[in-house]
């Protein structure tokens, strides 16, 4: 069964935290809230986490507190969703250990993209050093499939990389579509899958690589 990732968010704003989790579980993650430092320390030091959304404005600590607290302890992406769009207070967050930063009000695509790609570099020296086990290789600019170079475009590439980079986890066809600024439409987006998968599948019409996840978007199989 496929393992999902599971984020914190740590966020006094109710609306603004139901927001934010039901946006993140609609797109495959595990999602836990709590609204106070208290709370979000507690989990942290109790419940392994793949990222933490955290507001800075808190009503026990401030977010600072929070940083401050499980920086020497706890390892992960910490993206910092506040209202302060200062340069004074993203200089602060980053000095404090936060990965990244989002000023309120929020694109929740754009949010998405950034999740991935904290991910995506956490897991960097983990994908190098699984490649001699996977079936699927990035080499510069080239992507190897059982130690075959395929031949692709070059938006293939950049889909078929975010794929394995990402995977077997969901990929959302909003955030396929945001983060290649050539794919204009699902309609497109889903041709160049039908195109990859005629590169990949034995049979294309039932892939056992490249899989569809209805409603949401696809997933990578690389074993």
């Amino acid at each position: 069964m496929l393992k999902k990732l599971k984020i914190l968010i740590i966020e006094d704003d109710e609306a603004a935290s139901f927001l934010m989790a039901n946006f993140l579980k609609e797109s495959g993650f595990l999602v836990d809230t709590v609204a106070t430092a208290t709370d979000g320390i507690s989990h942290l030091k109790n419940i392994k986490y793949a990222l933490l959304l955290l507001d800075l404005n808190l009503p026990d600590f401030n977010g600072f507190d929070v940083l401050s607290s499980i920086k020497t302890s706890i390892v992960m992406p910490v993206i910092v969703v506040s209202a302060y769009g200062d340069t004074n207070t993203k200089v602060k967050s980053f000095k404090y250990g936060a990965s990244d930063y989002l000023t309120k009000p929020i694109d929740f695509l754009e949010l998405e993209a950034r999740i991935w790609a904290l991910l995506s570099r956490k897991e960097n020296i983990k994908l190098q050093d699984d490649q001699d086990k996977s079936i699927f290789a990035i080499e510069k600019n080239q992507i190897f499939f059982k130690d075959r170079a395929l031949q692709l475009t070059a938006v293939e590439f950049e889909i078929l990389s975010l794929f394995i980079k990402n995977s077997g986890q969901i990929v959302s066809r909003d955030l396929l579509t945001y983060s290649i600024s050539s794919i204009k439409s699902h309609r497109l987006l889903d041709n160049h899958i039908k195109n990859i998968r005629k590169k990949i599948e034995e049979d294309s019409s039932k892939p056992i690589y490249l899989k569809t996840e209805y409603g949401v978007g696809y997933r990578l199989v690389d074993a």
